[in-house]
């Protein structure tokens, strides 16, 4: 028990880079929905922007990807 222990706290926080994902992708997420909800609310095209950070989400997600393969341990 105690080996689990020494090396949760060898490993300190998380990155930085989760955090940065992790919103990312959130942002990413909040804009596919206004994008669906100005459509739905109001009749009118979504401007780009809302477009442009639309596409915040595959990269947070693939951020994702690299933080979780860059932190990674390998199995032996």
């Amino acid at each position: 028990m105690s080996d689990t222990s020494s090396e949760q706290g060898s490993r300190g926080s998380a990155s930085p880079l989760l955090y940065i994902s992790l919103g990312l992708f959130a942002i990413g997420l909040l804009a596919v929905v206004a994008i669906f909800g100005v459509h739905f609310a109001t009749d009118a095209k979504p401007g780009l922007w809302l477009y442009l950070l639309a596409m915040c989400a595959p990269l947070g997600f693939l951020l994702s990807l690299v933080f979780a393969l860059w932190s990674g341990r390998r199995s032996r």
